[in-house]
C-alpha cells in the first residue's frame, strides 16, 4: 500500500477534528489504522488475514482490538452499531423514522440504517420489545460497538 505521509496526516486530522476514535483503510491484505487515544493520534500499519466469507471489518477487528468505552447502565437490551458510519433513523430524509421511543419491535425488524463507505446497511433488532431510548441523533457519526438504542 503506497500512502503518502501527507495523506496519513490528513486522515489523522479528520480523526481529531471529528472526534473519532479510529479510522481504518484497507487495500487487499494490508491496512492502516489510525486511532485517537487520550494521547495524540497514533498511526500503525497492520497485516490483515484473508477472511474467506467474513467481512473485512471483522477480520481486522480480530487483529486490532480497540478499547471500548463502557456505556452507562440503562434499562433494557442495547442495540449497538456493528460498524463505523453515519446513523440514519429513516430510509430517506423525507420519510418517517423506522422506529421511535415507545414503539414495539420484533426480531429482524429494521430499526435504522448505518451508512459506511457510501453503502446503506440496514440494522435489525436482535430482540423483541419496546424501544425505551434512542441514544444517537439522525445523521450523527457512530463508532463500532456504540449503543444506538435500548429495547426493553
Amino acid at each position: 500500500m503506497n500512502l503518502e505521509l501527507d495523506f496519513i496526516k490528513k486522515l489523522a486530522d479528520v480523526v481529531n477534528k471529528n472526534n473519532l476514535s479510529e479510522i481504518t483503510l484497507e487495500d487487499g491484505d494490508k491496512a492502516i489504522v489510525i486511532k485517537a487515544e487520550k494521547a495524540p493520534v497514533v498511526a500503525q500499519a497492520v497485516e490483515v488475514q484473508q477472511a474467506s466469507s467474513q467481512q473485512p471489518q471483522q477480520a481486522l477487528q480480530a487483529e486490532v482490538e480497540a478499547p471500548q468505552a463502557e456505556a452507562p447502565k440503562k434499562k433494557g437490551t442495547a442495540i449497538t452499531s456493528p460498524m463505523v458510519g453515519a446513523f440514519y433513523a429513516a430510509p430517506s430524509p423525507s420519510a418517517k423514522p423506522f422506529i421511535k421511543v415507545g414503539d414495539k419491535v420484533a426480531v429482524g425488524q429494521v430499526v435504522c440504517i448505518i451508512e459506511a463507505m457510501k453503502l446503506m446497511n440496514e440494522i435489525e433488532a436482535e430482540v423483541s420489545g419496546t424501544i425505551t431510548e434512542i441514544c444517537v441523533e439522525d445523521g450523527q457519526s457512530v463508532e463500532y460497538g456504540q449503543v444506538l438504542m435500548y429495547v426493553e
